[in-house]
């Protein structure tokens, strides 16, 4: 595709040249970087409704996560609609450029006021009663309000969950009353390193929300995890990825891993000197507490996963492709718009056609009672990560949890 490739703008080549280096000895020597021990775990906590719900209060109304790109909201008064752990959300451009989000439920009677998944509106209106609601989640009007009795419409409006734009996302922290602040919650490094992304300047091009009767982790696992490459996706993916070698950095609540492409063999026997590498890998982002960033030469993807509000065993998955302005491609609309395409189906084929049977089954299984522990290997890494931040957010009560940088949560793992 002819466009510049996705860079980050504070790179550091010689860093990148030695990971991908690490990356290539791996293939050479058919091993991995490996954490410190291997993990048991048992099967109640892909269907434990206590655990569930925990999670959703200690995680989700605790930390920031994604809810959407900053171009599904580009212009004011554009909003999206969110069915979030704890609360349905309205969110929406504001007339001064900010971005806020609301509670999707009339103050009245706690009917939805906005139905549309997406959509540009001026007001927000209950269709049950007719109340209506500025973008600023401000009680406009109360309909027939002389019969109703006096109201304080200043404690009426919508309410509103804590929202920060931050690096082309709009994160949310989905609490009514907690605090924000998502650069603390991803620590100096990432923070950094999702700046010189400038993902802010890239626009949603394809997207899709999918709901699953499997558990939120599952899915989440799933996409932290190069060892099932060859098996699960022998005729896509395995094709151009190596299986179970990758070169990995732990940042404590986020981690990176970086996975050679099949094209850097013509490299295991010859030295590449200090050429270029990057096109000949790919690398996965995991962003605490459930999201995936996979970069792409061109483009990212980003994997997002979210539990259902009531059953332990469902969960949804929204897919978004994140690619350069069309008016920043030296190509036409119709060669842009067939390249997004292939790169949908290309997700499409490999996610819902080869993981999700494998992960649905998974959940199938797993509630039987006698199912056993299960494992994760020290060749897992990145789920390592995942699974050691899950249960240090699990122990922090939100109402009494102190400030804590990313940095002071890295593992005491050795095995890098």
């Amino acid at each position: 595709m002819a466009s510049e490739q996705v860079s980050e703008k504070t790179f550091d080549s010689v860093e990148f040249n030695k990971r991908i280096r690490r990356a290539l000895q791996h293939v050479k020597n058919s091993t991995t970087d490996s954490y410190s021990k291997i993990h048991q775990f048992d099967a109640d906590i892909f269907r434990d409704p206590d655990l569930a719900k925990l999670e959703r209060d200690r995680i989700f109304g605790a930390v920031p996560t994604i809810a959407c790109h900053s171009s599904e909201v580009a212009k004011p008064n554009d909003f999206v609609t969110i069915q979030m752990p704890r609360n349905n959300l309205i969110v929406v451009r504001q007339k001064d450029g900010t971005v806020k989000s609301f509670v999707n439920a009339c103050r009245h009677r706690g009917a939805m006021v906005e139905k549309e998944e997406a959509g540009r509106a001026r007001l927000f209106s209950c269709p049950y009663h007719r109340w209506s609601y500025d973008t600023n989640g401000d009680l406009r009007e109360i309909t027939r309000a002389n019969t109703f009795g006096e109201v304080d419409r200043r404690q009426r409006g919508l309410i509103e969950i804590p929202t920060e734009e931050r690096h082309g996302f709009v994160w949310v922290v989905d609490r009514f009353g907690a605090d924000i602040n998502v650069a603390e919650w991803l620590g100096e490094k990432v923070d950094g390193i999702l700046e010189g992304f400038q993902l802010d300047k890239l626009v949603n091009v394809r997207s899709g929300q999918f709901e699953y009767k499997i558990n939120w982790k599952i899915t989440q696992d799933a996409f932290l995890d190069a060892y099932h490459i060859q098996y699960a996706h022998p005729n896509t993916a395995a094709k151009h990825v190596h299986t179970n070698a990758i070169a990995v950095d732990d940042w404590g609540r986020h981690a990176r891993s970086t996975t050679p492409r099949k094209k850097i063999d013509r490299w295991l026997e010859e030295d590449p000197g200090d050429m270029d590498l990057s096109p000949y890998v790919t690398e996965a982002y995991y962003l605490g507490p459930n999201s995936t960033l996979l970069r792409q030469p061109d483009h990212f993807q980003l994997l997002t996963f979210r539990p259902d509000r009531n059953d332990p065993q469902t969960s949804t998955m929204d897919m978004r492709v994140l690619a350069p302005r069309l008016e920043d491609m030296d190509i036409s609309e119709e060669r842009y718009e067939k390249n997004w395409d292939i790169n949908w189906q290309i997700l499409i084929d490999v996610i819902q056609e080869e993981d999700i049977p494998v992960l649905s089954n998974s959940q199938q299984v797993l509630q039987s009672e006698d199912a056993g522990s299960m494992l994760l290997g020290q060749n897992e890494y990145i789920n390592h990560i995942f699974h050691r931040e899950t249960a240090r957010l699990l122990a922090v009560d939100p109402n009494a949890k102190k400030s804590v940088t990313a940095e002071t949560t890295v593992s005491e793992n050795s095995g890098a």
